[in-house]
C-alpha cells in the first residue's frame, strides 16, 4: 500500500521525532537547546544569498506600510482627506476621518511606527549590501528609492516635526525633529542615490525620478521636477504587490471587504462658506468615470449606522497597488506649466490630452468647461489629479499642498462643516495625522512643529 504525499510527510516528520527521542534521551538539555530559525542577527545576512532575502523582506515591509492592511498609508490618509470615510465605532479611526487627529491613537501609531520600520531596515540593508553584494548595484539603488518613498510618505502623512532615529542593532540613535521640508530634501537626496545605482534597472530609474519629482513639488521646484520625469513613459507603474501568500489589497479588504471600517467617499461635508457645493470631490460617479471604477452594494459597514457601502472596482482582493506611474509623471509636468497663468490654454489641453491617452482613455473635458480664470484652472488641475491618482496615497499631501503652496485657505480645500451623514458632529482644524505618543520615548522630540495644522 502507497502512502499519499501528506501521508508521507507525516511519516517523515514522526521518524525524525524518533531519532531526536534516541539521540537525545540521555540529555534532556540538549532537546531544549535548539536554534529559533526566526531570530536572526545581523551577520546572519552577510553572506550575498542572505543579503538578498534582507532586501526582499524590505520590500515586504514598504508594501504592508504603503498599502497591505486596514490601516495603511494609502488608507488612512484617504480617510484624512475627501477619499475615505470611516465606517467604524472605533474613536482612532472616526477621529482621523473628523479632522481632530491626536497623538494618543493605537491604530494610527501602528502606521507611523510600519513607515518608521521599513525606513530604518532600508537603511541596515543598504549597508549590508554594500559589502556583502556590491553588485549588481541597481539592488542597493532599489532600497535608497524605497527609503526616499517611505520618507515621503512621513512627510506628507504626518505633521511637521517627524525624526529619523537610526538604530544598529546594538543602540538606537534618536534624531531631532524635521520640518516636512527636511523631510522632502532628504527624500530627493536618496532618490539621487536610488539614480546612481539604478544601472540597467528601469524600474529603479523612472519610480525615482517620480518620487523625486514629487519631493520637488512639494519644495516649489516645479521645473526641476518637471525635467526630472521628461524621460518617464506613460505606461510605467511602480506598484506594492499582494497575493494569497503575502497580504490583500489594504484598500480593497477595507473598503469593500464584508462591514468593512472604511467607506469610498464622495461629497464628502457641508459647502464651506460663501460655497455651493462641498469640497469633497464626487469620486463616486454615475456612469462610472473609468479612473474612479465603483459599484453599489447592499452591504453594511462595520457601524450599523452605515448601509449600502460602495464596492470598489479599481482593485481586486490580490490586485497589486500603485505607488507611482507614468500617469503622475505627465501631471508633474503638466504641474510646472500651470506656474505661468499665460500657460492655461496649453494647461487645458494637455489634460485632455492625457484623457485621450490614458490608460485608461477617458471622454475629453469640452472647451466650455476651461476655467475663465488661473485660480480655476489650479482647481481643475487639482481635480483631475486626484481622480488619475485615486486610492493612491497621493491625495493628503495634495491638499496640504494646496494649502501650503497655492496659500488656498484650509477651510476652502479640506472637507468642512457638518460630517457626512450617518456620522454627527462638525470637522476640526487638522491637516496632517499627528506624530504619536510613542515617539515621545525619544528624548528630543516633544510635540508636532506645526501642531498638526497647515497654513497657507
Amino acid at each position: 500500500m502507497s502512502l499519499s504525499s501528506k501521508g508521507r510527510s507525516r511519516a517523515y516528520a514522526a521518524a525524525a521525532l524518533a531519532l531526536v527521542a534516541v539521540s537525545t534521551a540521555c540529555n534532556k538539555d540538549k532537546l531544549l537547546q535548539v536554534t529559533d530559525p526566526d531570530l536572526l542577527n545581523v551577520a546572519d545576512y552577510k553572506t550575498p544569498a542572505a543579503a538578498n532575502a534582507l532586501r526582499y523582506g524590505v520590500i515586504s515591509l514598504f508594501d504592508g506600510a504603503f498599502d497591505g492592511g486596514g490601516d495603511a498609508f494609502t488608507i488612512i490618509t484617504g480617510n484624512m482627506s475627501d477619499e475615505l470615510l470611516s465606517s467604524d465605532t472605533f474613536d482612532t479611526r472616526l477621529t482621523i476621518n473628523a479632522r481632530k487627529s491626536d497623538e494618543i491613537n493605537s491604530d494610527m501609531e501602528g502606521s507611523y511606527r510600519a513607515v518608521q520600520k521599513t525606513r530604518t531596515n532600508a537603511e541596515a540593508a543598504i549597508d549590508i549590501l554594500k559589502t556583502s553584494q556590491p553588485t549588481p548595484t541597481f539592488n542597493r539603488g532599489q532600497l535608497y528609492m524605497y527609503l526616499g518613498y517611505s520618507e515621503i510618505m512621513l512627510a506628507e502623512g504626518w505633521c511637521s516635526g517627524v525624526p529619523l532615529s537610526k538604530e544598529d542593532g546594538v543602540t538606537t540613535t534618536f534624531g531631532d525633529p524635521l520640518t516636512s521640508d527636511s523631510l522632502f530634501k532628504i527624500a530627493a537626496v536618496h532618490f539621487d542615490s536610488a539614480l546612481a545605482l539604478a544601472d540597467t534597472s528601469k524600474d529603479v530609474r523612472y519610480g525615482s525620478e517620480i518620487g523625486k519629482a514629487r519631493a520637488l513639488l512639494s519644495l516649489k521646484q516645479y521645473a526641476t521636477a518637471a525635467t526630472t520625469v521628461a524621460d518617464v513613459p506613460q505606461t510605467y507603474k511602480l506598484v506594492s504587490q499582494h497575493s494569497p501568500q503575502s497580504s490583500s489589497n489594504g484598500m480593497w479588504s477595507s473598503t469593500t471587504n464584508g462591514n468593512t471600517r472604511y467607506r469610498l467617499s464622495t461629497l464628502e461635508g457641508d459647502p464651506p462658506a460663501g460655497g455651493t457645493v462641498p469640497n469633497g470631490l464626487p469620486f463616486l460617479q454615475t456612469p462610472n468615470d473609468p479612473r474612479m471604477l465603483w459599484a453599489p452594494s447592499t452591504r453594511a459597514g462595520f457601524s450599523g449606522a452605515f448601509s449600502k457601502q460602495p464596492n470598489l472596482l479599481k482593485y481586486a482582493r490580490y490586485d497589486d497597488g500603485i505607488i507611482s506611474n507614468g500617469i503622475e509623471a505627465k501631471l508633474i509636468i503638466i504641474e510646472n506649466q500651470l506656474q505661468d497663468p499665460a500657460n492655461d490654454v496649453a494647461v487645458f489641453n494637455a489634460l485632455n490630452a492625457l484623457r485621450a491617452s490614458g490608460p485608461p482613455v477617458v471622454t475629453a473635458m469640452p472647451v466650455t468647461a476651461m476655467p475663465t480664470t488661473h485660480d480655476g484652472m489650479i482647481t481643475l488641475f487639482f481635480t483631475e489629479r486626484a481622480y488619475w491618482l485615486w486610492l493612491t496615497g497621493h491625495r493628503l499631501g495634495d491638499l496640504r499642498r494646496l494649502v501650503r503652496n497655492y496659500h488656498r485657505p484650509t477651510e476652502s480645500v479640506f472637507p468642512t462643516g457638518k460630517l457626512t451623514p450617518p456620522l454627527s458632529g462638525t470637522y476640526g482644524p487638522s491637516t496632517s495625522l499627528h506624530i504619536p505618543f510613542g515617539e515621545k520615548n525619544n528624548p528630543k522630540y516633544t510635540a508636532c512643529l506645526d501642531n498638526g495644522t497647515d497654513k497657507p
